[in-house]
């Protein structure tokens, strides 16, 4: 019955409109009431205690790196040098959009921002050469999704902070799957591109490889940054996130020179409203994680799964496709901070390593960014591109079915991912 009433008034309320975060406050609110233990002033504590952490100060300073990237230069240049190394094979600008996507990924972490800034580069050059255009947005939408998993990511930040883990591990652990991604996504691509007929463009030079290395060197030395510090302990995720903001907003300003002043003013505002949107869902969020516990609802999905308790890959393979479904119609950040704290009992119950748990779960959740019918990222692309959301949805099939295919694949040889991330972590 607490699991109905919690989730029957969230979905009620969601299906009248609301938006999430207050959605999240109402059921939280309704679930009190049902627990005969409502409280203004425990509401109230809840939601302050929920934005009161030191690690969510890395999400502002992501967001505002992000957006001086893309106003800077930074991406720009990501994109001209992978156009210059692999633009000349056929489909080509397929796997440019491809590497610029693991490339940025590395800058920024919002898949947002990095597919807004692929989708304007790239999509109209794609049409141009004679890519169907469906097909490319789908391919610039499922690449742009690898930004949540390679570090820096805002979605590791979000879950590190909400299950209570290492975020720096998070970080670590991410590198090889979001690249396993982005390959899986370019033989994908390479399938798809043997049956059209586009004639690549040329290949570059030696000379302009090597201006365009030179270009974007001090761009590409940023996730460099980030992740030797990270792995060095020389800072940690936060003050990465401070390093990276800093460094973006002095190369774009000093170096490419092509931030001005008056722009940043607004670079600050977009920045800022972004966060406010994820900050107050994190505190709404903590609300309802407190009351979960309070009234054991992970114990009851522990109880429900009991089945699949004692084979750890059945137990997985049953949650991807929970998530997988939740993902189809909420957002990336809500779906953590809502299933974080039922879902995290259940894993440690199981002996499942939590990090291990963290990747495989963001990177279901970084899915359902291209999933319909809510596909926040797949929206973006058809905004962009200027084309109907089913056509998007129709490119994007083969790509997404592919990514897929490598969450699972990540279920059944774990060591995909905790191999790696103990290498890093060492």
């Amino acid at each position: 019955m607490t699991v109905f009433i919690f989730l029957g008034s969230l979905l009620a309320v969601m299906a009248l409109g609301v938006p999430i975060a207050y959605s999240l406050l109402l059921s939280g609110v309704a679930l009190m009431w049902h627990l005969d233990m409502f409280d203004a002033q425990i509401l109230a504590q809840n939601v302050i205690n929920g934005a009161d952490s030191f690690p969510l100060l890395a999400v502002p300073f992501f967001m505002l790196a992000g957006e001086i990237m893309n106003v800077g230069g930074l991406s720009r240049r990501i994109v001209r040098l992978a156009l210059t190394l692999v633009g000349h094979r056929r489909g080509g600008l397929g796997f440019v959009a491809i590497l610029a996507a693991c490339l940025l990924a590395a800058l920024s972490g919002s898949a947002v921002a990095d597919t807004a800034a692929l989708a304007s580069l790239l999509l109209p050059m794609m049409a141009a050469a004679g890519h169907d255009k469906a097909r490319a947005g789908g391919l610039i939408a499922s690449a742009g999704i690898i930004a949540p998993v390679i570090p820096p990511s805002i979605a590791f930040v979000v879950f590190g902070v909400a299950a209570n883990v290492s975020i720096s591990k998070l970080f670590l652990a991410g590198i090889v799957p979001g690249l396993l991604m982005g390959a899986s996504i370019a033989t994908a691509w390479w399938f798809v591109a043997k049956r059209e007929r586009v004639v690549p463009p040329p290949r570059a030079t030696s000379a302009e490889k090597l201006r365009a290395l030179k270009d974007s060197t001090w761009a590409l030395l940023l996730p460099v940054i980030v992740v030797a510090g990270l792995k060095m302990g020389v800072f940690t995720p936060t003050e990465a996130a401070v390093v990276a903001a800093v460094y973006a907003l002095l190369v774009s300003t000093l170096v490419y020179r092509e931030l001005s002043w008056r722009q940043l003013h607004d670079v600050f505002v977009s920045a800022a409203k972004t966060t406010a949107v994820i900050m107050f869902l994190v505190a709404a969020a903590m609300v309802s994680a407190w009351l979960i516990t309070v009234a054991d609802i992970p114990g009851k999905v522990i109880e429900l799964l009991q089945p699949f308790m004692g084979n750890q890959t059945l137990l997985l393979i049953a949650i991807m496709v929970l998530v997988m479904a939740v993902g189809t119609a909420m957002d990336m950040t809500p779906t953590i901070l809502i299933m974080t704290p039922v879902l995290m009992p259940v894993v440690k119950a199981a002996g499942i390593d939590p990090i291990y748990f963290g990747v495989l779960f963001i990177i279901n959740n970084a899915i359902g960014l291209i999933t319909p019918p809510v596909g926040t990222v797949l929206n973006v692309v058809a905004g962009v591109g200027r084309l109907k959301m089913d056509q998007v949805t129709r490119g994007v099939l083969p790509f997404m079915a592919a990514e897929f295919g490598v969450l699972f694949l990540m279920v059944l040889c774990p060591w995909l991912v905790t191999g790696p991330a103990k290498w890093f972590a060492h």
